[in-house]
Parts: structure tokens; C-alpha cells; sequence
């Protein structure tokens, strides 16, 4: 093992004062403890999968043995897991088994993503392929959930689905979908935008059939994500605020929304703050968890 002496200058008082020699050994990559990593097959999809699951504090005490645990479920699960690892790191927030979905192997991240994220084909993306979510959704319904509540203490009435981006309007693609698969969303700058706005028709119509949706929605966008100054292609804020304003106006019996334009937040920085703010939401002011 390798030693590193490093010499730290500290600025104080205007004035640079040395501190001693600091001695630093490197000791193999990060592992974020209570992890697991898991490569599943998916037999509906003809691909492999990682799936990242991490269990919270005193999950394995013979205190808990008999508790079941809320199950935090996100896409884009290589950049998705790290982020819930952190947020849900101090005690008030470590309340849910977490369980990460990886890109498919041997594939580029985007391309995997733009695929299984996207419910309905759109002729106009010529780089990506599109309109795999319905299969995507089956694989996380019929394999990926069934393998967490076999091998983890997990409760079936508390599944909450995460995503950011494409990630976001595919969990609300799932509540207007299937609505009794996930009883809570934590969804931040969702891609409402997607071919015409697609998701809004879809909204219309459930509400024709439908006046109850059973479910928590936390819905969060940067307040930077606008056109203004070339930032965006697409006004996420603006489409935020209609989409939630004909939630709203629908009246639906069962639902708890709570929704906020993210003051500072950009597209890339929305995601840990909402995901921070949407647990809380959840486990503290829905379920009155401890």
C-alpha cells in the first residue's frame, strides 16, 4: 500500500500558517455500507441488470427481525443510488430499503435509458431508440419486485418509485398506468415535454374512467430549467405548473400532492434536493414514520 505525504496550507487571517504533515493511505474504491449488488436476467427483456440494494440501519438487529421496510426504488440506478445513499444516510432519513436499477450491460447509459424510459415510440429521436417502457415496467413489476419481497423484509404497501428526468415522467406514466403498484412517487424535473406532451392526453384520459388515484406525489423542478437564456430546449418549469394544476383541478380521491418549483436548482441539481424534501414529505408528514 502506497503512502502519500501531502502538505496542507490553511488560510487564516489572511495569512498561510503550515499544519503538520498529514499521512494518507489509499485502501481500494468506496463501498457504501449495507450494500449489495445483484446482476439479474431479465427473461422479458432479454438483458442483464444490476440491481443495487441497500438495506438501512439495524435492518439485521434481532430487534427488527419482524419489521418490514418501505422499499425506495429508482432508475438510473448508477448515478440514482449513490445520491439516495447519501440523503438517506442520517437517521431521520433512513427509513426504506433502497433498491437502484442499473442501465443494461453492455450498453451506453443513454441509450439503455431513453429506451426503457420512454412509454411510447416517437419517429422523431433518429440517435435513440424509443417506447420501451411498457416492457421495462413489466420487468420491474414481474422480476425486480417479486426478487426484493422474496429476499428482503419489504412491505408491498409502501413501495415508492424514484426518477429524475426521463426517470420522472415514466413514474408518472406508472401512477396514470398503474396506479396501485407504487403507493408513493418522488419524481423530479420530469420530461413532460416528451413527444407533445404526450403524458397530459394520457392524464385526460384516465380521468375519464377514473376519479381516485391512491397515491403520495412529490413533483419537483429546478426553477432554472426554462428556455430563458438557452439553458433548457423545453420550458420544464411551465409544463410543471400546468401538469400539477390539472392534477389538482381533477379532484382525485386519494391523492396527496406536493409539489414546489426548486429556487436555484438547475436540471443536473434538482434530483438530490428533491429526493431530500419528497422523503421527507413521505415518511414523516404520510406515514408519520418514527
Amino acid at each position: 500500500m502506497r503512502r502519500f505525504t501531502f502538505l496542507l496550507a490553511i488560510l487564516l487571517s489572511f495569512d498561510f500558517a503550515v499544519a503538520e504533515e498529514l499521512v494518507v493511505e489509499t485502501s481500494g474504491e468506496f463501498n457504501i455500507k449495507g450494500s449489495e449488488i445483484f446482476t439479474v436476467y431479465s427473461k422479458i427483456l432479454g438483458r442483464k441488470y444490476d440491481l443495487y440494494i441497500k438495506t438501512p440501519a439495524g435492518y439485521n438487529d434481532k430487534a427488527a427481525e419482524k419489521l418490514k421496510y418501505p422499499v425506495l426504488y429508482l432508475n438510473d440506478g448508477r448515478y440514482a443510488f449513490k445520491v439516495a445513499a447519501g440523503v438517506t444516510h442520517l437517521k431521520s432519513m433512513n427509513k426504506a430499503i433502497l433498491v437502484g436499477i442499473s442501465f443494461s450491460h453492455g450498453e451506453n447509459g443513454q441509450f439503455s435509458r431513453v429506451r426503457d424510459l420512454t412509454p411510447v415510440l416517437d419517429e422523431s429521436w433518429k440517435r435513440y431508440r424509443t417506447g420501451g417502457a411498457p416492457e421495462y415496467l413489466r420487468f420491474i413489476e414481474e422480476e425486480v419486485i417479486p426478487f426484493v419481497e422474496v429476499n428482503y423484509r419489504a412491505n408491498p404497501a409502501k413501495r415508492i418509485l424514484a426518477g429524475q428526468s426521463l426517470g420522472g415522467s415514466f413514474g408518472i406514466w406508472v401512477l396514470l398506468s398503474k396506479p396501485e403498484l407504487f403507493s408513493s412517487y418522488v419524481l423530479t424535473s420530469p420530461s413532460l415535454w416528451y413527444k407533445n406532451e404526450m403524458i397530459f392526453d394520457i392524464e385526460e384520459e384516465y380521468s375519464k374512467k377514473y376519479k381516485s388515484l391512491n397515491a403520495n406525489v412529490y413533483l419537483a423542478t429546478g426553477a432554472l430549467e426554462t428556455k430563458e437564456d438557452g439553458r433548457m430546449s423545453n420550458d420544464m418549469v411551465d409544463g410543471h405548473k400546468r401538469f400539477v394544476e390539472i392534477l389538482r383541478s381533477r379532484k382525485y380521491t386519494g391523492i396527496s400532492i406536493n409539489d414546489e418549483i426548486v429556487s436555484g436548482a438547475d436540471h443536473y441539481s434538482t434530483f438530490p434536493i428533491g429526493l431530500a424534501k419528497g422523503l421527507r414529505w413521505i415518511y414523516q408528514d404520510q406515514w408519520n414514520l418514527p
